[in-house]
């Protein structure tokens, strides 16, 4: 190795622990920590949401399918609710497909729709854009 090349070995091993202790700073701190967990209810529920592929017709928080309706604030909108949920669930609508949920199964959603109800607002229009560029956001359950 030539001498010229060691400078920028150096710099280069610089660089890589400066990485490395940035990757630890952030990864082993408690920046984000989720305010509350699911109940194994609501789990259950994320699930069937997640393998019945309902995140391809809906959304929540405004992310996934534009075929039906956003349900971030399905659980409490004025005249939906749990009974509303799951009549759904097993009759389907329009292009809703029919799909034989047990009871405990439909329990399990309706838990997982309250859950994200409860933390989210969709549109959320008290949102701002920090200085550093986080977006942070109103949650329902923030006082």
């Amino acid at each position: 190795m030539s001498n010229n090349s060691r400078p920028y070995l150096f710099v280069i091993a610089i660089l890589l622990a400066l990485f490395g202790f940035y990757n630890y700073v952030v990864y082993n701190t408690d920046g984000y920590v989720a305010v509350e967990k699911l109940s194994p209810a609501a789990v259950n529920g994320q699930q069937l949401f997640q393998s019945n592929r309902c995140w391809s017709c809906h959304q929540l928080y405004g992310s996934g399918g534009y075929l039906g309706p956003d349900l971030t604030n399905i659980y409490s909108a004025e005249g939906k609710g749990p009974n509303y949920i799951k009549a759904f669930l097993n009759s389907g609508v329009k292009s809703m497909p029919q799909f034989n949920f047990s009871e405990e199964e439909k329990d399990a959603l309706v838990e997982y729709l309250k859950r994200v109800d409860e933390t989210g607002i969709y549109p959320n229009y008290d949102a701002e854009i920090e200085a550093t560029g986080w977006v942070k956001i109103k949650y329902k359950n923030e006082k």
